[in-house]
């Protein structure tokens, strides 16, 4: 799934900036939902306009030097020649603690792109030959540490704003976003079918399923393991069920393996296109300059010393309080119960659309991660070690809210695959049983999310 571009116009993410100090509002099933102290406990004493621009730093360092590892890794075996090449931009300072600014002078900071052989070749939508070899892992980790640095630049300018030249944080964040949204879909496609391929063997208990194929460079080759059958003989419902998972799973690879081999294709394009270059001067100048506003550069320059600085701490408690108020909107009284089948409501809808029930709940997840990348923020997290000191009850939340993602996207894709004209009953059957179970891991998901979020906050050492 591409990540999304929050726009500050949205009810659903936006609320007035509150006094510092404020109370918390609560989640509606009466507890505290998060404490005031999250936003304050453990920020440097100097998160002012000086943090914001370290940080900010920081991580367009990580973005260059990632996006460096990541032209490199496209020499290794088994991926095709590159055609471009990259340099570092910038000789400005670098990130905190002697973090450089990237390798070289010049500007430009292209990612190198990819012709000639390893292209697509066949109908199958697979690359190169069965022999070929699994991408590199410095590859794939360089494609996720471009989409981790894109991820925490787009976040930092959306909460912190108004300290920022408005003209340059509004071109910059939607570019991030796509950039980030074209990185990750390869490998959401891949997972997919992964996770779906596994619930099809674990569901039937004697078929293996074709692991997915290999796609591209950034695309991590993965083996379905092979469970024994029962000692017992099946069923005939069961058998029923394993011959049309056999044929659901062939289903859902050629669909998810085609999408994938397009998604593959859109990043390399996206990585050789002009706008990507544009994006990544942007950030190469961002790593030695940061573009503030007149409120910002009022605070980073020498302050009178009756001028106050421009404290982080309300921007970062008002990205806080959109949280809270999207959490006490959710349903966790309902979602804290075993089994409530809340998630399966309008399974038969004919609609193709997704669930509307879901669409809250995306929409915490976004707005935690907003709320964690503040808060790293405020403690001038080095770009590497952006988890470090983060609330465990926040870490545990979100992995709740990515599983509860992954599962509806996958149900999604089993309803798609099940609207296929002109298959088997068994087939369409193995689908629905997939889709409840993908459904049922959505209501497995909130029940963790409400469980963890209840909790008091615990702070990493």
């Amino acid at each position: 799934m591409a990540q999304r571009h929050l726009d500050p116009t949205d009810p659903a993410a936006t609320a007035p900036p509150p006094h510092p100090g404020s109370a918390s509002a609560g989640t509606g099933t009466g507890t505290n939902a998060t404490a005031r102290g999250d936003a304050g406990a453990g920020p440097r004493a100097d998160a002012d306009t000086d943090a914001l621009v370290g940080y900010l730093r920081a991580q367009a360092t990580e973005f260059l030097r990632a996006l460096r590892r990541h032209r490199e890794s496209g020499t290794g075996a088994g991926t095709a020649p590159a055609t471009g090449t990259a340099t570092g931009a910038g000789t400005g300072p670098g990130a905190r603690k002697g973090a450089g600014a990237g390798a070289g002078t010049g500007t430009h900071a292209g990612a190198a792109t990819r012709t000639g052989t390893g292209t697509h070749a066949g109908a199958n939508g697979t690359y190169g030959g069965p022999d070929r070899a699994a991408p590199p892992a410095d590859d794939v980790d360089a494609a996720r540490a471009l989409r981790r640095a894109a991820r925490r630049i787009s976040a930092t300018l959306h909460t912190f704003q108004p300290l920022l030249d408005a003209e340059w944080a509004e071109e910059m964040r939607p570019e991030l976003a796509w950039l980030s949204g074209t990185l990750a879909m390869e490998h959401a496609y891949a997972s997919r079918l992964e996770r779906l391929l596994q619930a099809l063997h674990r569901l039937s208990g004697s078929t293996a399923f074709p692991a997915p194929r290999p796609v591209g460079r950034s695309t991590v080759t993965t083996t379905v393991p092979s469970v024994p059958a029962a000692a017992h003989p099946a069923s005939a419902n069961r058998g029923n069920l394993t011959v049309g998972a056999a044929k659901a799973g062939a289903l859902l690879d050629r669909q998810l393996t085609l999408a994938r081999t397009r998604a593959h294709s859109t990043a390399l394009q996206a990585l050789g296109s002009s706008r990507f270059h544009a994006v990544a001067d942007k950030v190469a100048l961002l790593a030695s300059e940061v573009p503030l506003s007149s409120t910002g550069r009022g605070a980073a320059a020498a302050p009178r010393p009756d001028a106050a600085p421009v404290d982080l701490r309300p921007l970062a408690t008002a990205a806080q309080e959109r949280l809270t108020d999207a959490v006490a909107a959710l349903p966790l009284v309902t979602a804290g119960s075993p089994y409530n089948a809340e998630a399966l409501v309008h399974g038969l809808s004919p609609d193709p659309a997704p669930h509307p029930q879901d669409a809250p709940w995306h929409q915490v997840r976004l707005l935690l991660r907003l709320h964690r990348y503040a808060l790293e923020a405020l403690a001038g997290a080095e770009a590497g070690e952006a988890d470090g000191g983060v609330d465990v009850r926040l870490l545990a939340a979100g992995e709740a809210l990515n599983r509860h993602r992954d599962a509806a996207e996958a149900a999604a894709a089993a309803a798609q695959a099940a609207r296929t004209p002109r298959i088997a009953p068994a087939t369409a059957y193995a689908l629905g049983v997939l889709h409840a179970d993908q459904r049922h891991e959505v209501e497995a998901a909130r029940y963790a999310f409400q469980h963890s979020w209840r909790k008091e906050p615990i702070r990493l050492p």
